[in-house]
Order: C-alpha cells, then sequence, then structure tokens
C-alpha cells in the first residue's frame, strides 16, 4: 500500500488499544486528519517521544479504504514547542485553540491559513504571559480563515471593542499579545465572541473559561 506524506501540528492523543495510540493532527495540505499509531503505547516502539501535544512533524501514512482513521507509518518531529509544558496556563490556551478547530472544521477539509495562523501561535504564546486577548485574536483570525467574519459595524459593540476586534483579525501574533484591554473592554469581548461562536458552531469547548483567566 502506497503512504502519503505530510506536515502536521499534533491536536490531540488518545489510547486505541493497550498498545496502540490514535493521534489527531492539523496538517498543512490535507487539514484535519487521524491516525493510529500501532505499537506506540510500547516501550521499544519507533513512535515513543514522538506523538505528543503540539508536536509539530513531518510524517507518513497509509490511507484506509474503510474509514477515516489511517496508519501511521514514520513520523520525523520538526518542533516540540517546550515552552508551552513549563506554564499551565499557556499550555490551557494551545488546548482550548487546538479543540476549537475540531469542533468547527471538517475532516480532511483543506486548512493551510488556518495551520500556518496556529502554527505560529504555539511559536509565539511561550514569549509573553497568558493573557485573554491571545484567545480572543485566535477566535477571530479562525473565523476569518473559515470565511465567517463578523460584521462589527452590525453590532451594539461599543466603539473601543469594535476597534480592538479588528486589530485582533489583522496584526501578528507579537502585536496581539502587547494589546492592552480595559476590564470593560475584556468583558464586552469575551461575550460577543462566545455568543457568535455559539450561533455558528453550536457550541464551544469547555475549556475556554480557563484559557482566559490566565491563570
Amino acid at each position: 500500500m502506497n503512504s502519503e506524506r505530510a506536515t502536521g501540528v499534533v491536536l490531540r492523543t488518545r489510547p486505541l488499544t493497550d498498545t496502540s495510540l490514535i493521534v489527531h493532527w492539523l496538517t498543512a495540505d490535507l487539514g484535519r486528519l487521524a491516525t493510529v499509531a500501532k505499537g506506540a503505547r510500547r516501550h521499544k516502539s519507533p513512535f515513543r517521544g514522538r506523538l505528543d501535544l503540539f508536536y509539530l512533524a513531518d510524517f507518513s501514512f497509509a490511507r484506509s479504504r474503510r474509514s477515516e482513521l489511517h496508519t501511521l507509518r514514520e513520523v520525523n518531529v520538526l518542533e516540540t514547542h517546550p515552552g508551552l509544558r513549563q506554564d499551565l496556563a499557556l499550555l490551557r490556551q494551545a488546548s482550548y485553540c487546538a479543540t476549537l478547530i475540531e469542533q468547527t472544521t471538517e475532516t480532511e477539509a483543506p486548512l493551510r491559513a488556518l495551520f500556518d495562523q496556529f502554527s505560529r501561535l504555539l511559536g509565539e504564546l511561550p514569549k509573553q504571559p497568558a493573557r485573554p486577548q491571545t484567545v480572543f485574536g485566535f477566535e477571530m483570525k479562525m473565523l476569518e480563515d473559515l470565511g465567517l467574519k463578523p460584521d462589527l459595524a452590525d453590532t451594539k459593540l461599543s466603539a473601543g471593542a469594535r476597534q480592538i476586534l479588528e486589530r485582533l483579525g489583522e496584526l501578528d501574533w507579537g502585536a496581539v499579545m502587547r494589546l492592552r484591554l480595559s476590564g470593560a473592554q475584556e468583558e464586552e469581548i469575551r461575550a460577543f465572541l462566545h455568543g457568535f461562536l455559539i450561533y455558528h458552531a453550536g457550541k464551544i469547548p469547555r475549556g475556554r473559561a480557563a484559557a482566559l483567566s490566565g491563570g
């Protein structure tokens, strides 16, 4: 059986059997896909130490003809993002964003822009303390990438909140993280995006409150 190759970020892993692992990826060219790493939980597995949350890797897999769960063959780790594992607040933000991607996108649909945004976010997160504007920024950028950008002119948001939301969608991650929001603006934006995401996605991950707490 021929192998396909992809570059992807690990969004989530979970056990399949006592020895095997299911790995959910966000890839540059193939969108979201799932692979089974046979024997990955064995001590001497060639996959050991290569499959963890938010690892960036080149990998190959054999496509299944019967399901959306493909067979992982090889993994070459490019980046492990160790800084995320040194700060629980940052890890919560990255985890929320990963879960949001899973809940709002279809499997194996092209998501190049979203892959690029998420990859850049993972690289920038450890450079600043966890702040709510980082989560708001990802939500805005993701909505735009999915063609769901809010029409901010047609809202009851204050002028200041509208301006910040526009900037969150436009600025690079370093600038997003340096933005300063008042307490009132933070609460206004939090509530607006919560309602917008619920309306368009049906639900949002429970981890949003923890991701926004910064602690």
